[in-house]
């Protein structure tokens, strides 16, 4: 008897085929296709021309603030020791990203390998998690600095900082480690066709032929029970640093120790809320069109990297310092 194919289509793509043998035997599939943003396909070079300016703002900017933080000893503080960890963690989520996204959009190279898929997705969860636990560094750093100014430079000492970036780094391995077993344990018998520019956790065991609840539920308690912890510890921080700052003597002296704590607020802000609504709109959002989600979850993705360098460029004074001069240095 002759194999009846298997045929569907996504957006204003062909339409792909497989045959019977092929939907009941396709358990370790080899490679995965990444659409980039289906229904959008014609547009693919316009649109990449804003992500791909993001992205080279995104690589300049926390090259600079690495740069600028390494060439000033002034700038070796706790704070500025967890803004390059910051920096570095940026660096890796977009470059992890970015470039397979383009080379989508401008050469329309959609395979992805499957094991390149998992190790995509566990350096991009992995580094966002690590992200998160770099804010709650950060707001500790602000809550010592403010609330006990006296002992900051002794309860932040360099091996402090350095056993907090550790430990950051070990918590993100544990927690992110399940995502490329859980990926890797499902049969994929329907297709291997990702309808996103990257490998993300969700977007792939959507794909699976098996109740995908462990999935899904491990992705939740991921947003909810370690980053949403960190945004609540951010926020009982936060709490405590505005209570110290409205019980200073004169205004002056509240409006410039609020100062200090704006670019950390900025960049909270840029973080939490879009990697909330991106993950809760993914999975329980139906009636939005699919290129809004992607795009969405594009945006998302880089806007964290863009921001953080411009903001604490722009807030920072020493920073700011640094900068002008290093390019004053250079005009004389």
């Amino acid at each position: 008897m002759q194999e009846r194919p298997f045929c569907f289509r996504i957006g204003h793509l062909l339409p792909y085929c497989m045959s019977d043998s092929n939907t009941t035997d396709f358990t370790n599939p080899s490679t995965f296709i990444l659409l980039g943003i289906p229904g959008l396909e014609d547009a693919h070079v316009w649109i990449s021309i804003p992500f791909c300016s993001m992205y080279v703002t995104a690589i300049l900017g926390n090259f600079t603030i690495l740069f600028t933080v390494n060439t000033e000893p002034s700038l070796h503080g706790p704070m500025y020791y967890f803004l390059c960890m910051l920096a570095i963690t940026d660096l890796v989520v977009s470059t992890s990203i970015v470039p397979k996204m383009l080379a989508i959009y401008w050469f329309n190279s959609r395979e992805i390998n499957f094991s390149s898929c998992l190790t995509q997705l566990y350096f991009f969860h992995y580094f966002s998690v690590m992200e998160s636990g770099i804010f709650v560094a950060m707001a500790l750093d602000r809550y010592v600095a403010i609330c006990d100014p006296l002992r900051h430079s002794t309860i932040l000492t360099k091996s402090t900082v350095a056993k907090i970036g550790l430990a950051m780094m070990l918590r993100s391995s544990i927690v992110v480690l399940p995502y490329p077993f859980l990926v890797r344990q499902w049969p994929y018998c329907r297709t291997n066709i990702i309808p996103q520019s990257y490998c993300a956790h969700i977007a792939v065991v959507k794909l699976a032929c098996a109740d995908i609840r462990i999935s899904s539920y491990y992705g939740l308690f991921v947003i909810f029970c370690v980053m949403g912890l960190d945004a609540i510890f951010i926020a009982l921080s936060y709490t405590q640093i505005l209570r110290a700052i409205f019980s200073l003597p004169t205004k002056d002296a509240r409006i410039k120790t609020f100062g200090t704590c704006i670019s950390h607020l900025c960049s909270n802000l840029a973080f939490y809320i879009p990697s909330l609504f991106f993950s809760l709109m993914y999975r329980f959002v139906q009636n939005v069109p699919l290129h809004f989600h992607i795009l969405i979850a594009n945006i998302y993705l880089l806007m964290p990297p863009v921001l953080n360098p411009i903001i604490y460029g722009l807030r920072t004074k020493q920073i700011q310092e640094r900068l002008l001069q290093l390019f004053t240095h250079k005009g004389t």
